[in-house]
């Protein structure tokens, strides 16, 4: 028998989530003068190894290790090594609201993919809220701005786009393999991506006193706010989930504001209500469509 959802549960899972993404973006903020983008990935990894190790051995969960399906976790762990190498270097060169609204559309993106991808129906639905996505971000990024579509948004869209890739390959990996498998290779590929590409020249920085507790904070919170995510999507449905991740839009709109004095750009919060509402419209129609063929 299938478990009730528990949207309470969920919606708390979800503050830690919310929490670890938020801290997450304030430690990079504050780590980029010392460390690049790859150096930045190579510690967040090296935490996270240490911690899903750690976790496996005192859940007796070693034996998901071995390695299986190497090829689908090297495609999910590239495409995110690229995105999110783009947003740490996104977050220096726009405001961090702004950054995170136009990284919201990654679920539409990933919507319009699934057809190709994962097999799945593609319906009116998709491409209205497709639509609606594309308008919220053309809103949020503001390119009818001074200065025009600014770098920092092109990398933030960027980002999304591997965000989206490694979301799609996320999805063929939980139908056969269990969390822990999946945390383990994300940490262990990425960390050897992001040795290589900090190492190529032979000049990785070592962590400063200044910068060591930025570095351990961003690896707690990075796979702190993912393993919170995926609790909360394990009980409750994604109309339920995906609403409360929203709501990391108005929270770093406030710690930008208080921590690095940008500002409360309208603009970017009317951009991320409509990508909202688009991705809303997107996991009601497909809630719709499964209770529909039960």
């Amino acid at each position: 028998m299938p478990h009730a959802p528990r949207p309470f549960a969920a919606a708390l899972w979800m503050s830690g989530a919310i929490t670890g993404f938020s801290a997450m973006a304030v430690s990079g903020r504050m780590v980029a003068s010392t460390h690049d983008t790859f150096e930045i990935m190579t510690y967040r990894s090296l935490i996270g190894l240490a911690l899903v190790l750690a976790v496996a051995g005192v859940t007796h969960t070693t034996a998901a290790l071995r390695p299986h399906r190497l090829m689908l976790h090297g495609l999910r762990n590239a495409l995110h090594f690229v995105g999110q190498n783009l947003w740490f270097y996104a977050l220096t060169l726009i405001p961090l609201a702004q950054l995170f609204a136009v990284e919201f559309s990654y679920p539409i993106m990933v919507a319009l993919a699934a057809p190709f991808v994962l097999g799945e129906r593609f319906t009116p639905v998709r491409l209205i809220a497709a639509g609606l996505g594309f308008a919220g971000v053309l809103i949020a990024a503001q390119p009818w701005a001074a200065g025009g579509l600014s770098g920092g948004v092109l990398i933030a869209l960027a980002a999304a786009v591997g965000f989206a890739g490694s979301a799609l390959a996320t999805k063929r990996l939980t139908r056969v393999a269990p969390l822990i498998e999946i945390m383990f290779w994300m940490t262990l590929f990425q960390l050897a991506f992001g040795l290589i590409l900090a190492g190529y020249d032979g000049d990785i920085a070592a962590p400063t006193a200044a910068s060591a507790p930025w570095l351990l904070l961003i690896g707690v919170a990075g796979l702190g706010a993912h393993y919170c995510m995926t609790r909360a999507l394990s009980i409750a449905p994604a109309s339920v989930v995906i609403p409360i991740d929203f709501l990391r839009l108005p929270v770093i709109g406030v710690v930008g504001m208080v921590l690095f004095n940008e500002p409360l750009q309208i603009a970017v919060f009317a951009g991320g209500a409509i990508i909202f509402a688009a991705t809303w419209l997107n996991i009601r129609a497909e809630n719709r469509g499964r209770s529909e063929k039960v």
